[in-house]
């Protein structure tokens, strides 16, 4: 839990962090991949636990682990004009809310931030629910945050998901 030492004192910092999740809602609600992928430092990684205990991705099944290289992939998939899973396009609309800053270590800019999400993707005149939490590590780069890990807990990771996710949640 975070503790009062280790927090920035000036509100001004979860601003610029809920500003950065805002804005990265936006841009998988209008399909700004560049600017989605912008976000994530060089070795970022999205990552979405097959368990919300599971410490790491590492030697564990996942429901999704990508690096950049993979999140490109996925990209040039959904704007692959012969994509039958994007005719037509899927459609999303994100709420990120309860943000909190868990850990701020000031000496190099890093934090660990915390969030509520709801996702409601519309698909094949169907509409899929999503909630649950987003851990956020972020650190500083040209004086703005960018994501190093982006973990996806989801409320239902252990239900059956009706079809593959298209993009990100």
């Amino acid at each position: 839990m975070a503790t009062a030492s280790n927090l920035a004192p000036a509100s001004d910092l979860k601003d610029e962090v809920e500003q950065l999740l805002y804005r990265q809602s936006e841009f998988l609600d209008t399909r700004d991949w560049d600017g989605w992928l912008d976000l994530f430092t060089s070795t970022g990684i999205y990552w979405i636990p097959a368990h919300p205990d599971d410490p790491s991705p590492d030697g564990l099944p996942c429901i999704c682990c990508e690096d950049r290289y993979l999140m490109r992939m996925r990209v040039k998939r959904l704007r692959n004009p012969k994509a039958w899973s994007q005719l037509p396009p899927h459609r999303t609309s994100h709420i990120v809310s309860n943000v909190s800053i868990v850990n701020y270590d000031a000496d190099n800019g890093s934090l660990n931030v915390q969030s509520r999400f709801h996702m409601v993707e519309l698909r094949w005149d169907k509409q899929r629910y999503m909630a649950g939490r987003y851990l956020h590590h972020l650190v500083r780069a040209n004086g703005d945050f960018k994501i190093s890990l982006q973990r996806v807990d989801l409320l239902n990771y252990d239900a059956p998901l009706d079809y593959v996710l298209q993009s990100w949640v």
